[in-house]
C-alpha cells in the first residue's frame, strides 16, 4: 500500500510562554494522500498559516511528526529538512512573489537549474506548465506585462516545476476577482490531479473550497472535517 504524501501525527505547535503562551495546534492530525485536495477554511488567526510552514517544513513542531512521502521530519537536521523541503514540496502564497527582471518561462525555468537539471529540459518542462496552466502564449512576458490571474498560475507553474509530491497553497485567490479567482483555483486543481500531488489549499472563498475533495478546520488546536 502506498504512504499517504502527507502525514501529520499528533503534532503540537505553540508560541510564547507563561501567560503569552499560545496554543495553535495541539495532537493535530492529518492525511492528504496523491492527488486528493484538501481545502483548509477557517477564520484569520485560526493558525492557517503555521499549519501550512509546518506542512512545509518551513517550520518545526514541539512535538509530533510530519511525514513527507513516507519519510518522518522530526529527527532530521535544518540542511536535510531544507533539502528535502526543496525536492519534495511545492509553495504558492497569495502574492505571485515571480522575479521582476525576468520572463515567465525564466520565472519557471530557474529552480529546475537549481536543482540540476539541464537548460533544455528545464525550459521543456516549463513550457509544459505554462500550457497546462493556459499561460505559454505569455511564456516571453515579464511580470509586469500580465494580469494578476496570469502572474498566480505562472507562479503556481514554478511551484510545480521540480514536480512536487506536496503542494500548499497559502489564499492563492485572495487579490483576485472572482472571475479570475475560478480560472485560478481550477488550474491549481488540475495540477494536483494530473500531477499527482497531494493538495492542501488555504482559502477564505466557500465556493471554490466546495471543489475540493473534502474540507477542514481547525478547532480547539485540532484539525477536524468542516462542512460549509
Amino acid at each position: 500500500m502506498n504512504k499517504p504524501h502527507l502525514r501529520l501525527t499528533g503534532v503540537h505547535r505553540h508560541y510564547g510562554e507563561g501567560e503569552r503562551l499560545v496554543r495553535v495546534l495541539e495532537a493535530a492530525d492529518l492525511t492528504v494522500e496523491s492527488g486528493e485536495l484538501v481545502a483548509l477554511v477557517a477564520p484569520s488567526g485560526a493558525g492557517k498559516s503555521t499549519l501550512l510552514h509546518l506542512c512545509g517544513l518551513l517550520e518545526s513542531p514541539q512535538a509530533g511528526e510530519i511525514e513527507i512521502v513516507g519519510q518522518p521530519t522530526s529527527r532530521l537536521g535544518d540542511r536535510a529538512r531544507t533539502r528535502l523541503r526543496r525536492s519534495t514540496v511545492g509553495y504558492v502564497y497569495q502574492f505571485h512573489h515571480l522575479l521582476p527582471e525576468f520572463t515567465a518561462l525564466e520565472n519557471v525555468v530557474m529552480p529546475q537549474l537549481i536543482a540540476g537539471r539541464s537548460p533544455k529540459q528545464a525550459e521543456g518542462r516549463a513550457m509544459e506548465l505554462l500550457d497546462l496552466l493556459g499561460v505559454a502564449q505569455r511564456a516571453e512576458h515579464r511580470p509586469a506585462e500580465l494580469s494578476g490571474g496570469e502572474q498566480q498560475r505562472i507562479a503556481i507553474a514554478r511551484a510545480a516545476a521540480n514536480r512536487p509530491r506536496v503542494i500548499l497553497a497559502d489564499e492563492p485567490t485572495g487579490n483576485l476577482d472572482p472571475e479570475t479567482s475560478d480560472r485560478v483555483f481550477a488550474a491549481l486543481e488540475g495540477l494536483i490531479r494530473n500531477e499527482g500531488a497531494a493538495g492542501l489549499i488555504a482559502t477564505h472563498n466557500h465556493d471554490l473550497a466546495r471543489r475540493a475533495d473534502r474540507i477542514v478546520t481547525l478547532k480547539n488546536g485540532l484539525v477536524v472535517p468542516h462542512t460549509l
